[in-house]
């Protein structure tokens, strides 16, 4: 609605007008914010370093509630009167929107700092052990996991019953949605901490081997390859027949 959301390392979340720039609010956290905000109904839902989580009025930026974790806090999806959010002590929680009271929280074996993908009542999700999780949104409980080589500091993006995610293993994983079973991996040459964007049968992403790919989203084969020439985590976004994504200090 004619405004960008956005965190700073100032510890800052600003509201700014998506014409001309101009702040139209700011809320001061206790820590850097590093988490993409997610925006509901007028609701701006954040993480901050200072390990909470904090629901904002999106028109003036006043504080609706918090809520507490142990660590640090990533970015937040919200679905059905719910924010989904992970946790660098080790958690993913279940919050509810309206009040910030906690629903459940499942305990991983590591930091949680991708963000959740929530689909068709399953919350997917990576930590920094290398494990997707697929978890029930009602109660939390554990759906199915699925072990990569390394860390996940990608977010899956979910499409037509599979799971796509990259993982520091060098790998992108496509994962079938109901039962975790690995249907392809393509290997790049190092990191690929890039979230997908699945689009018209194809899977956008980006590796720290400086290229971004499209992969056949079917069978994972290469259908190009483009070498920016620094490394890519950026998540592409993609829109008509542009994708946009940044590589260093460079948007293409």
């Amino acid at each position: 609605d004619g405004t960008v959301y956005v965190g700073s390392n100032d510890n800052n979340v600003y509201a700014l007008d998506a014409n001309d720039g101009t702040e139209q609010w700011r809320f001061e956290t206790g820590d850097r914010v590093e988490s993409s905000p997610a925006v509901v109904d007028g609701t701006v839902y954040v993480g901050s370093n200072d390990n909470n989580v904090y629901a904002l009025d999106a028109s003036d930026g006043t504080e609706q509630w918090t809520y507490e974790t142990g660590d640090a806090v990533g970015s937040p999806a919200v679905a059905n009167g719910t924010v989904y959010i992970g946790s660098e002590d080790n958690n993913v929680y279940a919050i509810d929107a309206t009040d910030g009271t906690e629903q459940w929280s499942y305990e991983t074996g590591d930091w949680v700092l991708s963000s959740p993908a929530v689909v068709e009542g399953t919350v997917f999700v990576g930590d920094s052990d290398g494990t997707v999780y697929a978890l029930d949104t009602g109660d939390g409980t554990e759906q199915w996991t699925y072990q990569t080589g390394d860390s996940v500091y990608s977010s899956p993006a979910v499409v037509d019953g599979t799971v796509y995610v990259g993982s520091d293993d060098h790998s992108v994983y496509a994962l079938d949605a109901e039962d975790g079973t690995e249907q392809w991996i393509f290997n790049t040459d190092d990191r690929v901490d890039s979230s997908p964007t699945v689009r018209n049968g194809s899977v956008y992403i980006g590796s720290y081997d400086n290229n971004v790919y499209a992969l056949d989203a079917e069978d994972g084969t290469e259908q190009w390859a483009f070498d920016t020439g620094d490394r890519v985590n950026s998540s592409p976004a993609v829109m008509d027949e542009t994708i946009y994504v940044t590589s260093g200090d460079t948007v293409y």
